[in-house]
């Protein structure tokens, strides 16, 4: 099989019902930088990944989003401040696994528009 030599995701795509209440969760209550927005799109910075949230181009992408695994260092502050800014979460932090020495640690909470989504911390 050929090296396709894919290093890493460029761009993830949430659909959304609502771009301003959605572009106010991301900005507000996750902390993403606003890149920019226009015509009904909205693009935010997150590392090295860009996240675009834009009502669907038609029937056939109008469906959930995938789920976004968001990485922290600290994930009890993460999750409280997310609480305070708004953030409804589904469980609380907890460990969903190991990998040798680390520990993968997960809390999954809504954004405004439905999707499910996470933080997460390797310690």
């Amino acid at each position: 099989m050929k090296n396709l030599a894919i290093e890493s995701i460029g761009q993830i795509a949430v659909n959304v019902k609502d771009v301003t209440r959605a572009v106010a969760f991301y900005k507000d209550v996750i902390g993403l930088p606003l890149l920019f927005e226009s015509n009904g799109l909205a693009f935010f910075q997150c590392g090295e990944t860009r996240l675009l949230l834009s009502l669907p181009e038609n029937e056939e992408f109008n469906h959930s989003s995938s789920v976004l695994y968001f990485k922290t260092d600290n994930l009890s502050s993460t999750v409280m401040s997310m609480q305070e800014a708004g953030a409804e979460f589904i469980d609380e932090p907890h460990m969903v696994g190991k990998m040798g020495d680390i520990e993968i640690w997960m809390a999954f909470f809504k954004d405004g528009e439905g999707n499910t989504h996470a933080v997460m911390s390797e310690v």
